[in-house]
């Protein structure tokens, strides 16, 4: 019985939302657990002077994916813990690298998570 090319388009049509529902989903699982992941991995990672700064990492759901942020009154600290300041007297401040080994690390990650939700 010979199929109607209708039925072949919608048929193709209906097996591709339903891959592209798959790896939505599969991406959403990673993603919320990659960036799990991260926030404990700054958490460790972070330099600790009082543990205020280490504590204060969170994320934060957007319409996009997640965003991984430290919410401490003084948020602007992550800058320049990472990449060093200069001091009242002139001197300067070492910077503490510890946010960039993470999101190199996500990014891998990710980009492992979402070849391998796409194969299948």
């Amino acid at each position: 019985m010979p199929i109607k090319l209708n039925q072949l388009t919608n048929e193709i049509a209906r097996a591709l939302s339903e891959y592209s529902d798959e790896v939505e989903d599969k991406l959403n699982k990673d993603k919320d657990n990659i960036s799990k992941e991260a926030v404990s991995e700054l958490k460790a990672a972070s330099p600790t002077r009082t543990g205020d700064y280490a504590k204060n990492w969170a994320r934060k759901k957007t319409a996009f994916g997640y965003v991984v942020y430290n919410r401490a009154p003084t948020y602007r600290l992550t800058h320049l813990l990472e990449r060093g300041h200069m001091n009242r007297d002139g001197s300067r401040t070492a910077p503490r690298v510890h946010i960039a080994p993470v999101e190199e690390k996500v990014i891998d990650n990710f980009t492992k998570a979402a070849e391998k939700a796409v194969k299948g």
